[in-house]
């Protein structure tokens, strides 16, 4: 199973992980904490942590189209709700 992660250096991890499982809830089942989150996406789980260094965010899938499709729906929610740090893109890492 393809899996990435990335991790976004920022002093509101808690605060994006929170508002990426809110909005996810409205489509897909969701658990949540202020330090960790997982959501059934689609094409795959993704599972979220915050802590001092950022919000580390990790995605699997059952195949590479599956993983690129996770990757991209985290990226755009997290590029969106960061707006205001003027978050472009996310490095993702091949796990």
């Amino acid at each position: 199973m393809p899996a990435a992660q990335a991790h976004y250096a920022t002093d509101h991890g808690s605060k994006y992980l929170q508002q990426l499982c809110k909005h996810f809830a409205h489509k897909v089942e969701v658990r949540f904490t202020p330090t960790e989150g997982e959501a059934a996406l689609p094409p795959g789980p993704a599972l979220l942590r915050a802590d001092a260094t950022g919000l580390h965010m990790h995605v699997s899938a059952d195949d590479d189209a599956g993983l690129a499709r996770a990757k991209s729906i985290v990226e755009v929610h997290l590029v969106k709700f960061a707006f205001r740090e003027n978050l472009e893109s996310l490095d993702w890492q091949a796990v």
